[in-house]
């Protein structure tokens, strides 16, 4: 595989996840969340944005601490009334991903089932060669290394010919930490030194690529 290798994260990088899909998923885990650990919905929801902010996913929290089995817990939380009419497609999203020279490839925390139903609806699913989930990861979110290693191992690709697009700094912090050029999508001004380059929107990305 020559050239650069593009990966994409997913939500609020691809798309715009928090109108519709993120407050759906979070009622969704904090309501497992009473259910399976007899919680109340103040105690249940606080515990469920503590996992994320200390492990990148409520997930492996519950793997780690209450013995969650991920599969189950990956079903019941990713259930959607109507997903088609929650995914918010951007208009250009395709053209500006094919300016983009090189391979394509997606890495979320989300499950694959998701993942791949969501790339489908935004029109873009055959511009990428491989999708990477929380199962590919082993259910360990970024920005744990063992989800990056697997990719460049399954790639067979160093990480230095690797560029990391992501709305999240902690996964770009391990990116850059593994070699991997970083790409900060974000409106936010900020710019800390593990980043590369901050655009305001994936639109951006082809007028930004060094």
């Amino acid at each position: 595989m020559s050239g650069t290798v593009w990966i994409f994260d997913l939500d609020n990088t691809l798309h715009d996840a928090t109108p519709h899909i993120f407050p759906h998923i979070n009622r969704s885990m904090t309501e497992y969340m009473m259910q399976h650990l007899d919680l109340n919905e103040t105690d249940a929801s606080a515990l469920r944005r503590d996992y994320w902010q200390r492990y990148g996913a409520t997930l492996h929290g519950l793997m780690r601490h209450h013995g969650t089995d991920p599969r189950h817990f990956l079903h019941h939380t990713h259930q959607f009334p109507d997903l088609p009419a929650m995914v918010i497609k951007s208009q250009g999203l395709r053209h500006a991903l094919r300016r983009v020279r090189g391979h394509k490839v997606v890495f979320t925390n989300a499950p694959m089932a998701y993942a791949e139903q969501v790339l489908r609806l935004l029109g873009i699913r055959d511009l990428f060669q491989a999708v990477f989930s929380i199962e590919s990861a082993r259910f360990r979110p970024k920005p744990a290394r063992e989800g990056f290693l697997h990719i460049l191992r399954t790639l067979r690709v160093p990480a230095h010919r690797c560029a990391m697009v992501e709305d999240s700094l902690p996964a770009l912090r391990m990116a850059k930490r593994l070699g991997m050029k970083t790409i900060y999508v974000n409106p936010d001004t900020r710019r800390p030194s593990f980043v590369d380059v901050r655009i305001g929107s994936i639109h951006a990305l082809p007028g930004a690529i060094f």
